[in-house]
């Protein structure tokens, strides 16, 4: 049994790594993407990243989460949108924030939670392997 991430959660990581961790200055032990860069450009560069934010929620729709998960998704890319119209200060919180890491995680946590039975039986069938393989 070999249990693999649906395509949609895959790309929502993908996406989220890029817009929110891609980046790591060295020396410093932030790290942040995109969304902290283009959100520099006031007002069109916040309204991008939304649009690019929203495409995580609807891959997450798109795999047929709850209704209350998306409007908490929705939530917290709002929340994002809206830190990067206080000059300054909502870039600098910009970077902490992380909408789009926080969506993923909660698209991973219903994921795993819809699919805990044959996670957890792909897991012992690995263990079983490894076991005869190394015995």
């Amino acid at each position: 049994m070999d249990v693999k991430a649906p395509k949609a959660l895959l790309k929502a990581q993908k996406l989220a790594n890029l817009l929110d961790t891609a980046i790591k200055l060295p020396f410093i032990p932030i790290k942040f993407g995109l969304d902290s860069l283009v959100g520099l450009i006031p007002g069109a560069g916040d309204a991008l990243m939304l649009f690019v934010s929203l495409r995580i929620v609807w891959l997450g729709k798109s795999l047929g989460m709850p209704k209350a998960l998306i409007a908490q998704m929705v939530k917290n890319s709002a929340i994002d949108f809206g830190l990067g119209f206080v000059p300054f200060v909502g870039d600098i919180v910009d970077i902490f924030y992380k909408a789009n890491q926080k969506n993923v995680r909660i698209m991973e946590r219903w994921w795993i939670s819809e699919n805990k039975a044959n996670v957890d039986a792909a897991t012992q069938e690995k263990l079983a392997q490894w076991e005869r393989e190394n015995s």
